[in-house]
């Protein structure tokens, strides 16, 4: 612990999941107070004990990330509780995975991601910079396939291109006010399919496909990137603080690229 998000206020979206979890109580230990938000009681419970236990100060209430007045109106509870906003962190990701080619792909399951993606981004986004201070940092997660090809993706795959493009206009429009934005672009992390998340609805099925267990799958994705590993949780958590705190001042628009090589860029 280095207190670098000392006297911050941080807000993290999707807190009861393995990713915003890790980045949750990461930021608590670095001094910021947070305000974590899901929609599941019970998880959300647990990261506010385990910050709790660890000294860190953190609340929690049940918002659905895709409701426009609820998340306008936890970002204006906040505000009041504690005087402004500095950081947002986004954890709410949908990955729905067709498994189709483009000609046989409907509307709907090309739109379903597409919807619930970029507008759960973009309503946390804007609720939040209407109550953030200068210096404050706006922080997105996506994966590499915004920049990768293939059957099965390409509404996830658009998604990602949105909130990419989303947070590079934010980065334009807030600028003058000091507020930056960072894109975390991650590859999978073997840890979030031991969190009964949404990670492993997403790869069993493609595990059964090809006939091998997941961790055989997450081995093989290792292989496949340059490094031979894939991130960990405490990897994406302390990437989101040096995205968050003022080491990353001069910082914005960017993307930082925790894919093990299989992004260059």
């Amino acid at each position: 612990m280095q207190g670098e998000l000392t006297g911050k206020v941080a807000v993290v979206h999707g807190g009861s999941g393995a990713i915003g979890g890790a980045v949750a109580r990461a930021f608590a230990r670095e001094g910021a107070r947070v305000f974590v938000a899901a929609r599941g009681r019970e998880r959300l419970d647990a990261t506010v004990a385990a910050i709790a236990a660890a000294g860190g100060s953190a609340e929690a209430d049940c918002v659905d990330a895709l409701d426009e007045a609820a998340v306008e109106a936890h970002a204006d509870r906040v505000a009041a509780r504690a005087g402004g906003i500095d950081l947002a962190f986004n954890a709410v990701g949908f990955v729905h995975v067709q498994g189709v080619p483009l000609a046989e792909l409907s509307l709907a399951d090309f739109e379903l991601p597409v919807h619930r993606y970029i507008r759960s981004q973009y309503l946390i986004a804007r609720a939040a910079a209407r109550h953030m201070r200068a210096g404050g940092a706006i922080v997105s997660l996506v994966t590499p396939v915004a920049r990768m090809t293939g059957p099965g993706y390409l509404g996830h795959c658009v998604a990602c291109a949105g909130v990419e493009a989303l947070s590079r206009h934010m980065a334009g429009e807030l600028g003058a006010r000091g507020i930056r934005t960072v894109c975390l672009r991650s590859h999978a992390i073997p840890e979030t399919l031991q969190h009964g998340s949404h990670a492993r609805e997403v790869f069993q099925p493609q595990a059964d496909a090809a006939g091998m267990s997941l961790d055989e799958m997450m081995r093989g994705a290792a292989e496949s990137t340059l490094l031979k590993r894939l991130p960990s949780l405490d990897e994406i958590a302390r990437a989101a603080v040096y995205a968050a705190s003022d080491r990353a001042a001069s910082m914005t628009g960017a993307i930082l690229n925790l894919t093990s090589g299989v992004l260059l860029d």
